[in-house]
């Protein structure tokens, strides 16, 4: 064997380890718990201000029928009319896309 087949075989290797790498990396990377509230918040500001708002770090386990994936679970606070309003979301942690408001 020449040096060149065996440096082109590692090269090869090498790129098709980083390549199944960044795949599979890609298919479990979950949205950042500050982006999913930041945009949360946004939607919300678009109706008023608000003056508070909180989110679990951590995503956790949600089940509806038979979909299973994690969600973030967070709120916002806000007044209208002069009453304080407060809202729970559930987030989905692998798209962002929020599942669930109900205002508590």
């Amino acid at each position: 064997m020449k040096t060149s087949d065996i440096f082109l075989g590692t090269a090869a290797g090498a790129a098709a380890g980083l390549l199944v790498k960044e795949i599979y990396s890609r298919q479990d990377a979950k949205y950042a718990a500050e982006r999913v509230l930041k945009d949360v918040k946004n939607a919300f500001k678009a109706e008023g201000p608000i003056d508070g708002s909180w989110i679990v770090m951590n995503p956790e386990p949600y089940k509806q029928y038979a979909v299973e994936t994690d969600v973030y679970r967070g709120g916002i606070t806000r007044h209208s009319d002069g009453e304080l309003e407060q809202f729970e979301f559930l987030a989905d942690a692998y798209t962002g896309a929020v599942l669930n408001v109900k205002k508590v």
